[in-house]
């Protein structure tokens, strides 16, 4: 949704929107395709930390970047928000969308296995078909956005969610309140690609199933007893990985994990306040990593929980 509107010097209106990491709890590789792409089934949920996009209209089309991560952005064709921007003009023709500013603020890492790239096309997927008065429905939005990537459409429906094929077929997860998370990056690259090629199993049993009733102990409970297949693989090249648990471990969360191909990983705590402490204490004992408190969105039934 937007977030806020503004008026720039030049009289224009700015609107900016949410793009929120994406944080796989579980992530099982159930087998891979004849054309390469794997399965999974991921539980994914979506913080209130993020990137943003700010959106106004424009003479000419216009894109920058700013934010902690901005020097590590392409500007190019290959940036994904130029790419959803284009998608979407192509979708719904010249006439009906004209140039626009778009403005990146880039607070999350780059390709660190939390869909920031994602989160940003689904954002501006969501805001251009609003700020250009189109009429496309969610499913056409999601067909626009799997050509983009396979975690395009979970960005677009960003609540939580149970996500199988390559991402694509997704189920939500109804009365999920909101968590307490505590993200790190210790700094180091990881290749998606790499990873998945290191995969020493790739026919791994699904989820089990969820329990009925989601509050922090139960899921803890259910976590415990599922995986995030790709972490060994990333730890074996990236052992900093490790450190970034440990510490998380330390400061006291109730469940660690990295989260996707890495090198992101989270903390599970039962309160938003404990998780901001946690952070704290992380940050003060490693002030080049990138650290953040947050919390993730509920579900549409589901409480919004503690601070």
């Amino acid at each position: 949704m937007s977030l806020a509107i503004k008026t720039a010097e030049s009289g224009q209106r700015v609107r900016t929107w949410a793009a929120p990491a994406k944080i796989n709890l579980a992530l099982h590789v159930t087998g891979r395709r004849a054309d390469g792409y794997h399965l999974i089934e991921s539980l994914a949920v979506f913080t209130r930390f993020g990137d943003r996009i700010e959106i106004a209209p424009a003479d000419a089309d216009e894109f920058s970047v700013s934010g902690r991560y901005a020097a590590d952005v392409p500007l190019d064709g290959g940036n994904l928000v130029l790419k959803g921007r284009d998608a979407l003009r192509q979708a719904a023709g010249v006439r009906s969308t004209p140039p626009v500013s778009i403005r990146l603020e880039k607070n999350l890492p780059v390709a660190s296995g939390v869909g920031g790239g994602s989160s940003d096309a689904a954002a501006v997927l969501r805001g251009l078909t609003e700020s250009w008065g189109l009429e496309l429905d969610s499913a056409e939005l999601a067909r626009i956005g799997l050509s983009l990537g396979a975690d395009v459409p979970m960005c677009l429906a960003a609540k939580p969610l149970v996500a199988r094929g390559i991402g694509e077929e997704m189920s939500m997860v109804p009365d999920f309140s909101a968590l307490g998370l505590v993200l790190v990056n210790p700094g180091v690259p990881v290749s998606t690609a790499e990873i998945f090629a290191a995969l020493s199993h790739r026919e791994n049993e699904p989820l089990p199933p969820l329990p009925r009733s989601i509050d922090f102990h139960s899921l803890r409970n259910w976590l415990e007893i599922t995986r995030n297949d790709l972490e060994q693989p990333a730890l074996a090249m990236q052992p900093a990985i490790g450190r970034a648990l440990s510490w998380l471990d330390r400061a006291g969360s109730g469940f660690s994990r990295m989260s996707g191909s890495g090198a992101t990983c989270f903390g599970l705590f039962e309160t938003g306040n404990v998780a901001k402490r946690a952070a704290a204490e992380i940050r003060s004992r490693q002030p080049d990593w990138f650290v953040a408190a947050t919390r993730s969105m509920a579900s549409e039934a589901g409480r919004d929980g503690q601070n």
